[in-house]
């Protein structure tokens, strides 16, 4: 038996979301039937984490194991997108500890949302974007930005009827940044944390918009965030602008190119 990590990209325009459903198509049972298609093997895709309908990847990371494929993993990569939609495609993949868990080993995930800012629509990359007509100050969002890094209770953050058992987080990282684009400016606002609340990524986007376009001062945050309440006033930005960028776990998990190869042949040897 092999372990393997598999880092995903995707489009989520068209998905109910990551986990298989009844009512509507997932990017976890399309890989899992790419994957039987291209091993002849029953397997079990446990993604790092469940993302929404609309909600697109470049980086989810999901692992799976393998009792009959002998091959390098790099050769899983053609194999596997050979029967996925152009909409999700495997980057790479690599070898894992046994027992590896894409959720459970994971250190921190970093997402990145994307705001479309500008009096009209952009239809290019409107699948993958928040059009905000209304002029956003970037500086004022950042100042609200960085009064949620750190280790805080971000209960506020989480849509309500979700409840953990904690929801105690830490952000490590939260950049609001703007590039100049045709007649306005692309906004994006990337966050690193050791977890999320279910769509405390999109509320905390809603949050920080509220301040751009000046109906609070950035120091209004702090006081949402400290409440521990849903603010009504506040609204949740939409999926389509949310990205998982990338999932980073201990060096620990990874299994060094040829040294899995080199066991299988020492013990094919030894059995014979």
């Amino acid at each position: 038996m092999r372990w393997f990590a598999l880092t995903v990209a995707y489009d989520g325009t068209t998905y109910g979301g990551w986990q298989v459903q009844s009512n509507a198509p997932s990017i976890q049972q399309h890989l899992i039937i790419a994957i039987e298609k291209a091993t002849g093997e029953k397997v079990h895709v446990q993604g790092s984490g469940r993302t929404d309908s609309g909600v697109h990847a470049t980086g989810q990371v999901a692992s799976i194991r393998l009792q009959n494929w002998r091959a390098p993993p790099e050769r899983l990569v053609p194999a596997i997108n050979r029967f996925l939609p152009r909409s999700i495609v495997v980057r790479s993949v690599q070898h894992v500890v046994d027992g590896f868990d894409a959720i459970r080993n994971a250190k921190s995930k970093r997402y990145c949302y994307s705001i479309w800012n500008a009096r009209v629509s952009d239809p290019l990359h409107a699948r993958v974007h928040w059009w905000v007509p209304r002029p956003l100050d970037v500086e004022a969002m950042q100042r609200a930005a960085d009064l949620l890094l750190g280790t805080h209770d971000f209960k506020a953050f989480e849509t309500l009827g979700s409840p953990r058992k904690s929801s105690i987080r830490t952000i490590y990282d939260l950049p609001v940044r703007s590039v100049p684009y045709l007649d306005g400016q692309n906004i994006s606002i990337e966050m690193e944390a050791d977890g999320f609340l279910y769509n405390m990524v999109r509320n905390i986007v809603g949050a920080l918009c509220e301040v751009g376009v000046g109906r609070f001062s950035p120091r209004w945050i702090q006081s949402v965030l400290e409440s521990k309440m849903r603010d009504s006033s506040s609204q949740t930005a939409p999926g389509q602008g949310l990205c998982l960028v990338s999932v980073r776990y201990p060096e620990s998990c990874f299994i060094p190119l040829g040294t899995q190869d080199s066991q299988d042949i020492s013990s094919s040897n030894q059995n014979s």
